[in-house]
């Protein structure tokens, strides 16, 4: 990996160094910085040059400095379009079919991926040089869709019959055009990020949550709301690349916008065909301009000619159709795997945010028992202060200063004070029956 940050990527600026020891502030969608780009550079430069790490179809890698307009003309691309590729602005998960080129913006991997090359920013970010890497390896080794062969025997057959080498123009043994083959990169690159991250967010909830039930304190609360944010954040992240792999998959002409490698070899063989046609055409000019033809015989040949030409253009239309197809069910095949991935992965998520919802309840219900029972006792310390304070109503009785026949007899007071305490125990007894009876408390 480092002979591969050498060899690809010039010296890091010192706006870059700055913003590698900064501190991490994660952006609004919950993803980390675009590392690495010189963005205080990007902003002076404006319009101007920028490097891009250029890999080809034979897997040799280079840095280019291109600036915006020969980008847009190099790929045939909208400006809009490669907003999505600048590191100054965040934008979630997009993979967008164009003309001559797909603009793929999957987490950290942001490239334009074209017939014969793949164009990525030039950034010191790992997950990028892991994705140069992986894309060399893959198209300078041997044999890389033996795991798509194994899918269906008849399906082996019939693409066993066709000679790939010729339809897709490449030595590879590997059935996929190239485009695929990049985008099957990335759709990887951004499925295993993803997934790393929903695996570290697991290793550290459930423990959090566990302690969080047994005790529960302000700091627990703290951090299981920083991770619930986390989640809510990376789930949104997931959820949007798997609506991305869906509305491709349920869009059946996006997807045959993106086999860019059998638009182009139409285009080549519509052109080679139209020069042909030029040339006959100006040669049956000729003959025709030179030497007289009967009137009767003209209009025969005329119509035999364009008969032909129609015959030749509708069985042409008919195979790049059946090709068509057939390119939708590989490229439908690969979306479907890399589906299957990423749900899994929000589904991940999503039992972890719901296990983090059934916490939240457990500790509500804890709280409610909690409240419930000082509710309780406040009840029954009510009930006995107010029986109390029947001995404060006698005591105020007989506190007045008035002479009373009952001050002479000395065991007078025994007896006040015994029946004032039976009248309270019977008073507290009642309002306790009274509770049990209302099922204000169990007793």
């Amino acid at each position: 990996m480092a002979d591969l940050k050498e060899h690809l990527l010039p010296a890091k600026p010192a706006s870059a160094a700055n913003l590698r020891d900064a501190s991490y502030r994660p952006s609004a969608y919950g993803r980390p910085p675009f590392h690495g780009v010189d963005v205080l550079g990007l902003k002076k430069r404006g319009q101007g040059l920028r490097s891009w790490i250029c890999v080809d179809a034979s897997g040799n890698s280079q840095v280019i400095e291109l600036d915006k307009f020969s980008i847009m003309r190099r790929c045939d691309l909208p400006a809009r379009d490669l907003r999505l590729l600048d590191p100054l602005f965040v934008y979630p998960s997009t993979i967008l079919g164009r003309e001559k080129a797909i603009v793929v913006n999957l987490e950290q991997i942001r490239c334009i991926i074209t017939a014969d090359e793949v164009l990525l920013l030039n950034s010191l970010d790992s997950y990028v040089l892991q994705y140069v890497v992986e894309l060399q390896r893959r198209l300078t080794t041997a044999g890389v869709g033996e795991v798509w062969h194994s899918e269906d025997n008849d399906l082996n057959k019939r693409r066993g019959s066709r000679n790939f080498e010729n339809m897709f123009g490449n030595t590879s043994p590997d059935y996929l055009p190239f485009e695929f083959r990049a985008l099957e990169v990335a759709l990887e690159a951004a499925c295993t990020f993803l997934d790393s991250q929903a695996a570290e967010l697991e290793i550290e909830a459930y423990p959090l949550l566990d302690e969080l039930t047994s005790k529960i304190s302000t700091l627990n609360l703290e951090r299981v709301r920083r991770l619930k944010s986390r989640l809510v954040a990376l789930t949104r992240r997931v959820q949007k690349v798997r609506d991305e792999i869906e509305q491709l998959m349920d869009d059946d002409g996006d997807m045959a916008e993106m086999y860019l490698t059998e638009k182009k070899s139409h285009m080549e063989s519509s052109f080679y065909g139209d020069q042909s046609l030029m040339g006959c055409r100006s040669t049956d000019g000729v003959l025709s301009a030179s030497a007289p033809v009967s009137p009767v015989s003209s209009p025969l040949e005329g119509r035999k000619l364009e008969k032909t030409l129609s015959i030749a253009r509708s069985r042409q239309s008919m195979r790049s159709s059946e090709g068509q197809t057939e390119s939708i069910e590989e490229l439908e095949m690969l979306l479907e795997a890399y589906f299957v991935v990423i749900d899994s992965t929000l589904n991940k998520l999503t039992s972890l945010k719901e296990y983090i919802d059934d916490t939240e309840d457990f500790i509500n219900i804890q709280l409610d028992n909690v409240r419930n029972q000082l509710i309780q006792f406040e009840l029954l310390l009510t009930t006995a202060t107010f029986v109390v304070a029947i001995f404060g109503v006698v005591a105020g009785i007989f506190g007045m200063n008035f002479p009373i026949p009952m001050f002479d007899y000395p065991g007078a007071f025994k007896w006040v004070l015994v029946i004032t305490a039976v009248v309270g125990i019977f008073i507290f007894c009642s309002f306790l029956w009274f509770f049990k009876h209302r099922r204000l408390m169990p007793l």
